[in-house]
């Protein structure tokens, strides 16, 4: 009978032991990074023929043609000398590519940690000339949304870049310190013509050529190129710019970058050395900036990964570029990019559509007409007509009193 406790009290104190145990555990979705080795990737970069896109990203316009990025893959070139009949005519294939910009033929896009430029002046003979190697930290990693923390003990971003993604479920002991929280800092893981001719970029672009200067942003660093000899640019500064910066605007001597908290202002009379003058906050929300005269327009976007708020227009007043103001803010629904044309604001709220607002007067903004059929990402306001992405679909328009009338729309698929 003594026997009989004894062993019921061992089994008790057994199972005690394995709960406690088990407090000290707990499963965690956890991201492994799928490598491959910087010479590898590097050779990956190839011109094709046209291909569907898996995941349209940003627009960019230059001369007849207009660019559009398959989101960390590379670049369609659309064939834009008939607006009413657009054309992919080339695919240009950049692993690990986000933005791009082109002057005089010549285009400039990231590739990872790498700037790659390609001779555009033929486009049925596009060719790679330049590679200027490790002058960027990647600034969008794509790490699965699911994933809790990431395994780092795997990664060598000295030579190997990341190019997938593997989510596990595994049991770990609590404030194990083999994961990190999944954000990217230092390169490690952490929470010819006679005439010039530049491209054009929509609000969300990271990439700004400003005469002989390329600037890029990544989520804290600038980096500043001297594109004077087109085909062979040169690094010639690298400096701290924010936080969680987005996008980048530039506008009379002056770029506006948008972060996920706030508007940063910097000076470029001084091009090889921006120079910091002023920010605005706001609450957390993904933020692309356009400017036009003494105001800059702004969008928050919130919900998900960009906050938790409402989402608004903001109307900031830069008269004084160092102490920019809220001027006004009004409502939207879910907004991404922006952009204006003379006394036109057009903003993309996104599933409620592409929305036109009347700013004559900045401090009173008007909704005028609101496109609610389809879904908008970004637009491009060229002189004689409108670009606009949105759905894995391109969308041209006229402007005409009042608003714009669609000239086509192609299916980007």
């Amino acid at each position: 009978m003594k026997f009989k406790y004894l062993f019921l009290s061992f089994v008790l104190i057994s199972i005690w032991s394995c709960d406690k145990k088990d407090l000290n555990f707990e499963l965690v979705q956890v991201a492994i990074p799928e490598l491959m080795t910087k010479a590898d990737f590097r050779n990956l970069v190839e011109i094709t023929v046209p291909k569907n896109i898996e995941e349209a990203g940003k627009i960019y316009a230059y001369k007849n043609y207009i660019f559009v990025s398959d989101n960390n893959k590379g670049v369609h070139v659309i064939d834009n000398s008939n607006p009413k009949q657009p054309k992919v005519t080339k695919f240009i294939k950049i692993p690990g590519n986000e933005d791009i910009s082109v002057k005089d033929d010549f285009l400039y896009a990231d590739s990872a940690t790498d700037l790659v430029v390609f001779d555009i002046s033929n486009i049925n003979s596009i060719t790679l000339v330049e590679r200027l190697k490790d002058v960027f930290n990647i600034y969008d990693y794509k790490i699965p949304v699911e994933a809790q923390a990431v395994d780092y003990g795997k990664i060598d971003l000295e030579n190997n870049i990341i190019v997938g993604w593997t989510v596990t479920t595994e049991r770990r002991k609590k404030m194990d310190n083999r994961f990190v929280d999944v954000t990217f800092q230092d390169g490690v893981l952490s929470t010819a013509t006679a005439e010039s001719v530049t491209g054009q970029g929509g609000s969300l672009a990271r990439f700004q050529i400003v005469n002989n200067y390329l600037y890029t942003v990544g989520n804290y660093q600038m980096t500043i190129f001297n594109i004077q000899n087109l085909s062979s640019p040169v690094l010639e500064n690298t400096q701290n710019a924010g936080w969680n910066i987005e996008t980048m605007f530039q506008a009379d001597d002056y770029l506006y970058l948008g972060s996920t908290n706030g508007m940063y202002i910097y000076s470029i009379k001084n091009p090889s050395l921006p120079e910091y003058v002023s920010e605005f906050m706001h609450w957390e929300g993904c933020d692309p900036v356009v400017v036009d005269g003494n105001y800059a327009y702004l969008t928050l976007r919130g919900g998900n990964d960009c906050g938790q708020l409402e989402s608004v227009l903001e109307v900031i007043d830069i008269s004084d570029k160092t102490m920019p103001k809220l001027a006004s803010r009004y409502e939207l629904e879910n907004p991404y990019g922006l952009g204006v044309k003379e006394n036109m604001l057009f903003v993309c709220d996104g599933t409620s559509g592409l929305k036109l607002f009347d700013k004559e007067e900045p401090l009173d903004v008007k909704l005028t007409k609101t496109y609610s059929e389809i879904e908008s990402k970004d637009v491009i306001p060229l002189e004689n007509s409108l670009l606009m992405i949105g759905g894995n679909n391109l969308y041209q328009y006229e402007y005409v009193e009042g608003g714009v009338d669609l000239i086509s729309s192609y299916s980007l698929r």
